[in-house]
């Protein structure tokens, strides 16, 4: 799945990894707590009876339709593949792909080349908007 990646070349003429076409983001989403109740990976047999949050559903998939890449990254693990696969399906979300076994216990730290913008959920999805915020980086 390319998504129309643009090659990318350092001023020597090496190239670089590829970027995404100018306006696709790449949304890695989380589940539990974000689009639906915050179900632990203790109680799996909840993961299959909890609803999505309707915000969740519409906002997602707008993004979708848009061009954007929508890909969940949760702590659940491998073993909950298939029932939060079937849950996804069965409650109509599109998306790319699902990244399993992101470390629990939140304060994440994201460290990367590329573009990473955070935005912690506090329940209510919609459209993004642009605020100025502080952020920690590397001492130069």
């Amino acid at each position: 799945m390319s998504h129309n990646l643009k090659q990318v070349t350092d001023d020597k003429g090496d190239t670089l990894s590829p970027t995404l076409a100018d306006g696709v983001k790449n949304y890695l989403i989380d589940i539990d707590g974000t689009i639906t109740d915050d179900v632990p990976n203790e109680e799996p047999e909840r993961m299959v009876t909890c609803l999505p949050y309707g915000d969740a559903l519409e906002t997602l998939n707008k993004w979708y339709d848009e061009g954007h890449i929508i890909y969940f990254f949760t702590s659940r693990t491998e073993e909950h593949r298939a029932v939060t696969e079937t849950w996804l399906n069965k409650h109509g979300f599109k998306y790319h792909g699902m990244v399993m076994g992101k470390p629990r216990g939140g304060n994440y730290h994201w460290i990367d080349n590329h573009i990473v913008r955070a935005t912690r959920f506090k329940g209510k999805f919609t459209d993004l908007t642009i605020k100025k915020k502080d952020i920690e980086v590397f001492k130069r």
